[in-house]
């Protein structure tokens, strides 16, 4: 690729070989812009043609799944016969809620759509299905449609306002491949990362229900060979001693902070179920404040949903400064930190259970202690089920890693590749 000059209707950065101006021209001069016919709810079906509705385009633009709509082959011939048909490179866009999430039509299998709610991009002039695909996601468009929502009100992006929005695109259909086509390769290697994430998370979720004993069982559903003995039954507040971290400010965190530490908000965004290296700094420094032994699980003691609160994180460091709004618990005896962790998370319905407060939630030690786990009688078992519950948070920090890297190039494209 070469970096271009700052000049008008010329792309930062564009594939080497390509020169000259973009043309500046108007969707509706691109596309023919239309809609369906219509179709009454009460025609929706349970299995023919595909029908698309809003919440069909952005659930797939995000990669979601959602429950979907059908009307009969009969009534899709008699629509068509009236609107006509999409084609392979035409784009759907919602026109209601979530304006200007583009849809693009990829296959030529029959598919319908909802009237208004999704504006028919007809692709008449055979321009790059995948660039005008990406264009919607383009700083220029983003900032189009900005320009024409008004705040305080539902927005709608109409027809006539899709005609009417500025599109600058290269004249040679050369350039417009290369660009479709490197964007789609960028989405095809996020959607693999996304997909392998969304697996491991399946699996660990799984796992977390099936390597702990469920209600009335005294061993779990999976196990590793050579174990068999039953788990004991014992509530936290014999396994651990408890503590509660101390107040320690958002400001408090420096760059060149001289002491490890960890606020209860960084447990929701910032680590997994085990914390072995501290992201983040302090100077303050004072005997009142309680520092963390390898080993402890944290679990935060409010916040404003139950999820948020029920869960475990366990600290494999020494002398981390715990701030406030942190329940510690410090395994005793044979008990290993990271197997807790995991055991509670595997076991988050006992916690929610205990929650209290309506606005803010809160979960204290007091009744954490109460709360009854099954432990294998074994070391070696509880290190066993850690190692494996580790490796599966280091595949999906992995995924999550390269899933930042990819979606940070693309960005970075978006503004430098469209004008």
């Amino acid at each position: 690729m070469n970096k271009m000059n700052a000049e008008n209707n010329v792309p930062a950065i564009r594939f080497k070989g390509f020169s000259g101006e973009w043309v500046s021209s108007e969707l509706g001069k691109l596309l023919d812009i239309t809609s369906a016919a219509r179709v009454h709810k009460n025609e929706w079906t349970d299995t023919g043609v595909p029908f698309f509705r809003t919440s069909d385009v952005v659930s797939i633009y995000k990669g979601q799944e959602n429950k979907k709509a059908y009307i009969s082959f009969e009534l899709y011939k008699e629509l068509s016969a009236r609107s006509g048909t999409v084609k392979k490179d035409d784009l759907l866009i919602t026109g209601g809620g979530s304006i200007g999430i583009p849809y693009l039509i990829t296959t030529i299998d029959p598919m319908y759509f909802k009237d208004a709610d999704l504006l028919w991009l007809k692709n008449t002039t055979g321009t790059n299905g995948y660039l005008l695909f990406t264009f919607f996601s383009s700083p220029p468009f983003r900032k189009y449609i900005n320009s024409i929502t008004h705040i305080g009100t539902i927005s709608h992006y109409t027809i006539e306002q899709a005609k009417t929005t500025p599109i600058h695109i290269s004249k040679e259909s050369e350039e417009q491949a290369k660009i479709g086509n490197y964007f789609q390769q960028l989405d095809t290697l996020i959607a693999q990362h996304q997909q392998k994430h969304n697996k491991l998370l399946n699996l660990k979720k799984s796992l977390l229900e099936k390597m702990f004993p469920k209600q009335g069982a005294t061993m779990p559903e999976i196990r590793f060979k050579s174990f068999s003995e039953e788990w004991e039954e014992k509530n936290l507040g014999s396994i651990c001693d408890f503590f509660r971290g101390k107040h320690l400010s958002w400001n408090d965190i420096q760059s060149d902070g001289n002491y490890e530490c960890v606020l209860y908000g960084h447990l929701y965004t910032d680590y997994g179920m085990v914390i072995k290296n501290v992201n983040y700094l302090t100077n303050t420094n004072s005997n009142n404040l309680i520092r963390s032994c390898s080993g402890d699980v944290l679990i935060p003691s409010s916040d404003t949903t139950p999820t948020g609160l029920a869960r475990a994180t366990s600290i494999e460091k020494n002398e981390v400064i715990l701030g406030g709004d942190i329940n510690i618990l410090r395994p005793k005896g044979f008990l290993v930190g990271s197997f807790l962790s995991y055991n509670i998370n595997g076991n988050r319905q006992k916690l929610i259970k205990l929650i209290k407060g309506t606005t803010v939630k809160h979960l204290v030690n007091s009744d954490l202690q109460s709360v009854e786990l099954f432990i294998p009688k074994k070391i070696d078992e509880q290190k066993k089920i850690t190692v494996m519950f580790e490796h599966l948070d280091t595949l999906l920090n992995q995924h999550q890693a390269q899933l930042k890297k990819l979606n940070n190039i693309k960005q970075a494209c978006l503004e430098k590749m469209f004008v």
